[in-house]
Parts: structure tokens; C-alpha cells; sequence
């Protein structure tokens, strides 16, 4: 059986029971809702009066009949002025109910922005090490459709839970005082439905959570299929995803249908013992008016109330489950806001650094893969302003040492420092200012290419951009496009070729200006006219720059002052290109010697 993501809606299996524990979850929900209390109790008093007065209705239908009878009473004694009091009740009604709604979306509009902002602020927050364990679509989930089950919750079902409770309370005791004999006989019908509808309800529930399971199934073929089409049709399997997909499909269909039936069953039962039970009231209540023990007006105003009640008891199952789902959203939302942050969103504190870096005896494991040691006592030395070359093979931990520096996972033991400072004593978001990063994927923002420079320093003129940009010869490019700064790069950039992305990013890392650069073999997969601009561009960005290459091609790092070569994360050799390629059965000489083979 598939298991469900936490990307897809909560289903049957994930609604909450409403039991003291969970209700507390959905509690801490109101925290939201606290600034504006006010509209709340204003909405609450609104729904309670326009919910009472509607009551009224069934009672002054049931005296018009009684006074188109020539029954009278009290102020009963006129058909126009029981029509206008009708008319009267539905006004007041229909007042009541707006202001009730109305109330109740201001406050779930702003509560839930006020929410969604505090949960996006929660993530901005959050450590690389959330991110490890979580996935993209789940958070987006939470901020979306968690967000906006439990705006539905506080703006619609939990008002017409209220609603219908009130409704359901006040209706059953207006007919129990007004008819007693009647109201008795009517429940006296109500057991054998509800011990039919539990029966049937509980089998058909279990055939639903079979049905989204198999649904579930058929879903992961397509996300599967879709996300690797490439290689579906590298190996011209469509016909065999096809069929695999509609395999799925009838497996749905089998289940689904099984439900439909007993669902149509248990609906055809429910209608012919509702109905039965109306006709067995009814015939009762015919059978006292005949005697003279009650009046027809009250056996149409015991009618409309019955209507009343049966319409909040059916509702109250829907709305139950509701508020059922509500609480596992909740639930999740609040998972994210009780996580421990990496730092407070706050204005930037400014660090000014040279950048001189020293790793001492780092050792290190990723949280989410802690049996593996990444890095076993490293120490490394880099001079501000120079510029050295992290080299070796895959896995040996050269991507550790960049996240390290920039402080995206903590240390298991030993120190990294940063002009003889501890970084960890540094103020995370002013330490971060200080570096700049060029990676080997370029990742752009979907807006335009004024916004993906500025992104490092978003206070800066359009001077200020284009010279970063003329540094980064991604000058020459954007004044040839209509328009220019304002050129939309599409989502992840994917309007722009590759050597105009790492060119873009190259202006982004000028214009932060920053004491540390990083560069992640930022020429690799171009074409040899992009790479020469780009390589430009790099050595214009390094200038008066501590600088640290990862590098995959080692043609490209002949020039830094100096080479670490990596192995099981500990530094084996280092020196420049000249001294490493001197030790004839070094790693760095073996694999130049590799390279040069290819």
C-alpha cells in the first residue's frame, strides 16, 4: 500500500479524534486569532442571535396557520400582522447573519496572514539541516493548503458548528416544551438510524481509505513517470507506463465502485427510514390534532422544527470532520513553528572581515547522516586575500568544507575561524554578508535581471548594477535586450543561457562585494566563448578577495597561491599547481595525468 506524502490533503485515516489532547493542538491556533478577539466575540454574539431569531420562524409559521383557522392568541390575531412579524424575523435574520459573516472573515483573513507570515519567517529561519529532512512540496503544503483548511475551519465551520449545535440544543427544547407527546414519539425512531448509520458508515469509510490508498498508488506512477520523462522515453517505455498507470486505474476503479454500492445502499436505507419515520410523526401527529390535542399550526411549527434539527444533525457529520482535519493541520503547522531557528530575522548586522580562515581539527557528520564522518580533524589555513584550490575526488569533502564556512550545519567538534574570531560568535546574517558564493548550478529568481543582481544589496542604484554587471561582462548581453535591467529571466532563469546565468551571478557576487568568495567550478559545461567571458569575469571578482575554487577541472586552477588536495576528508597534499605536479605519484599529479588523458 503507498504511503500518502505529506504534500497530498489529510484523508480519513489522518482526521483527529476530538479528544482533550488534540483539541489543544487546534488551540494553539488561537494564537492567531487573540489580536482580534474583538471581532471574534462581536462575530460570535452576531451568529447566536441571527441562529435564536431564525428559531422563531417555525413557531409564527405554525400560529398563521392557526389564525387562518380563526385560532387566536395574544398578539396572534391578524394574518397580516403574523406575516409582518415573519417578515420581521427574516430581516433581522438576514442582518444578524451578515454582520456574523462578515466579522468572522475579517478575522480569519488577517489571522491566517498573520499566520502564514510568522510560518514563512519560521522557514527563512530555520537551519540547513531542516532542509535535509524535509521536503519542498511538504512545506509548501503546509503554508498553502494547511493554511487555508484551517482559514476555512475559523471563518466557516467552526461558525456553523456553533450554528448548528445552537440550533440542534435550542429546536429540541421548543419542541419537547410546546409538544412533548410528539417530540417523545419522534426520538423514539431515532435509535434504529443511528445504529444503521454507524454500522453502514464505519464499512464504507474503511472502503473509502482503500480507494484514496490505491489512488495514492496511481498518483506516485504519474509524479514518478513525469519527473524522469527522460528516461522514460530514452528507453521507450511509454506503452509500458500506460499500461502500468491504467493497471492502477483499475485497481481504483474496482474499490471505488464496491463503495458506491454499499454507499448507495446505506443511502437508500437512510431515505426510506427517514422517510418512514416522517410519515410514522406525521400520522401520529394527525392522530392528535384529530383528538383535539393539538392545534394544526403546531403540527406544522413541530414539522419546520424537526426540519430544523434533522439539517443540523446531518450537517454536524460533515462539519465534525471537519474540524477532525483541522486539527491534524494544526498539527503540522505548529510542528514548523515549535522548531528550533537558526537565528532571528533581523536587520543585518555589519561585520567588516579581511578574511583570513583557519580550520582547526574540524570533525564533522551531517545530522542526516550521522554514522558517516565527513570530516576527520581537518586543518586549513588561508590567508586574506589569497586565493586557494579545494581538490579531489567525489565524496571527499569539499562541498563540507564551503557549507561549513558558511555556517549552515554545526560542527561536531574542533573550530573554524575567521580573523582569529570564532565565526560561531559572530552574528549569523553579519558573518553571511561578508560571502559571496558563485555555484556550479545557478540558481536565478523569477523576476527580472535588475533583481537577481541586486539581490545581495537590494538598497543599490541602477549605476551601482550596471557597473557590477559591466565587471562581469553580462553588460554586453543585457543592453541588447529591449528591456535591458527589466528583462524578465523567467522562473530559475531559464530564459537565459547558461554562461549568461553564471554571468548574472557573477555581477550579483561583484555587487555584493563581499571579503570571502567562494566559486564552485562556476565554467563548468560552458561552450569555450562563454567560458572565456566568464573566466574574465571571475578574475575581475577575485581581485583583493580571499578566494576558495572547488574544482572538478584542473586546468582552471593552474594560477591560485595554493592547492589542498582532499581524500576521506583530510587534507593529503598541498602546495601550487607546480610543486603538487613535482610528487610524481601524488593524488593531484595522478589526476591531472587523468584529466590529461581525456
Amino acid at each position: 500500500m503507498a504511503k500518502r506524502r505529506k504534500s497530498e490533503p489529510l484523508n480519513e485515516e489522518e482526521k483527529k479524534p476530538l479528544n482533550k489532547e488534540n483539541f489543544k493542538k487546534l488551540t494553539g491556533v488561537f494564537q492567531f486569532i487573540k489580536p482580534y478577539k474583538g471581532y471574534f466575540i462581536a462575530g460570535l454574539f452576531f451568529l447566536l442571535i441571527s441562529s435564536t431569531t431564525l428559531l422563531g420562524f417555525p413557531y409564527v409559521m405554525g400560529k398563521l396557520v392557526d389564525v387562518a383557522q380563526g385560532k387566536t392568541s395574544g398578539i396572534f390575531t391578524e394574518l397580516n400582522t403574523v406575516a409582518f412579524i415573519l417578515i420581521g424575523i427574516l430581516a433581522v435574520q438576514s442582518f444578524f447573519s451578515f454582520f456574523r459573516v462578515y466579522l468572522f472573515a475579517q478575522v480569519s483573513e488577517r489571522a491566517m496572514a498573520d499566520m502564514r507570515a510568522k510560518l514563512y519567517t519560521k522557514l527563512m529561519s530555520l537551519p540547513m539541516a531542516f532542509y535535509d529532512k524535509s521536503r519542498v512540496g511538504e512545506l509548501v503544503s503546509r503554508i498553502t493548503s494547511d493554511v487555508s483548511l484551517l482559514q476555512d475551519t475559523f471563518s466557516v465551520t467552526l461558525a456553523e458548528f456553533i450554528r448548528q449545535i445552537s440550533t440542534l440544543i435550542i429546536g429540541a427544547a421548543i419542541i419537547f416544551y410546546f409538544t412533548p407527546k410528539l417530540a417523545l414519539f419522534m426520538i423514539a425512531t431515532f435509535p434504529v438510524l443511528v445504529i444503521a448509520a454507524m454500522v453502514f458508515g464505519r464499512f464504507i469509510r474503511k472502503l473509502s481509505k482503500k480507494t484514496q490508498s490505491e489512488l495514492a498508488s496511481a498518483n506516485v506512477i504519474v509524479e514518478e513517470t513525469l519527473q524522469s520523462i527522460n528516461i522514460v522515453k530514452a528507453f521507450t517505455s511509454e506503452l509500458t507506463e500506460v499500461l502500468r498507470y491504467r493497471k492502477s486505474l483499475d485497481k481504483v476503479v474496482k474499490v471505488a465502485l464496491k463503495s458506491a454500492t454499499f454507499r448507495g445502499a446505506f443511502i437508500s436505507f437512510i431515505i426510506f427510514a427517514m422517510f418512514g419515520g416522517i410519515v410514522a410523526v406525521l400520522w401520529y401527529g394527525a392522530s392528535l390534532v384529530q383528538e383535539g390535542s393539538m392545534s394544526v399550526g403546531d403540527l406544522l411549527s413541530f414539522v419546520l422544527y424537526t426540519t430544523f434539527i434533522g439539517g443540523s444533525i446531518a450537517g454536524l457529520g460533515d462539519l465534525y470532520g471537519q474540524i477532525q482535519k483541522a486539527i491534524g493541520a494544526s498539527e503540522r503547522v505548529m510542528e514548523i513553528l515549535q522548531e528550533e531557528e537558526e537565528f532571528k530575522i533581523e536587520e543585518k548586522e555589519k561585520i567588516h572581515l579581511q578574511g583570513a580562515i583557519r580550520f582547526e581539527n574540524v570533525q564533522f557528520s551531517y545530522p542526516s547522516r550521522k554514522d558517516v564522518q565527513v570530516l576527520k580533524g581537518l586543518n586549513l589555513t588561508v590567508g586574506a586575500g589569497e586565493k586557494v584550490a579545494l581538490v579531489g575526488h567525489s565524496g571527499a569533502g569539499k562541498s563540507t568544507i564551503i557549507q561549513l564556512l558558511m555556517r549552515f550545519y554545526p560542527l561536531n567538534s574542533g573550530q573554524i575561524k575567521v580573523d582569529d574570531q570564532n565565526i560561531d560568535s559572530l552574528s549569523i546574517t553579519g558573518y553571511r554578508q561578508n560571502i559571496g558564493i558563485v555555484p556550479q548550478e545557478i540558481i536565478l529568481f523569477g523576476g527580472s535581471i535588475r533583481e537577481n543582481i541586486a539581490y545581495g544589496k537590494p538598497e543599490a542604484t541602477d549605476d551601482e548594477i550596471i557597473a557590477a554587471a559591466e565587471k562581469a561582462n553580462a553588460w554586453l548581453f543585457i543592453k541588447d535586450f529591449p528591456e535591458g535591467l527589466d528583462t524578465l529571466v523567467g522562473e530559475r532563469g531559464v530564459k537565459l543561457s547558461g554562461g549568461q546565468r553564471q554571468r548574472i551571478a557573477i555581477a550579483r557576487a561583484i555587487l555584493k562585494d563581499p571579503k570571502i568568495l567562494i566559486l564552485d567550478e562556476a565554467t563548468s559545461s560552458l561552450d569555450a566563448e562563454s567560458e572565456n567571458l566568464v573566466q574574465q569575469a571571475l578574475d575581475e571578482l577575485m581581485k583583493d578577495r580571499t578566494t576558495i575554487i572547488i574544482a572538478h577541472r584542473l586546468g582552471t586552477i593552474r594560477k591560485v597561491d595554493k592547492i589542498f588536495v582532499l581524500n576521506e576528508g583530510q587534507i593529503t597534499e598541498q602546495g601550487t599547481h607546480q610543486e603538487l605536479l613535482e610528487s610524481e605519484n601524488g593524488t593531484y599529479s595522478n589526476l591531472v595525468k587523468l584529466q590529461l588523458q581525456d
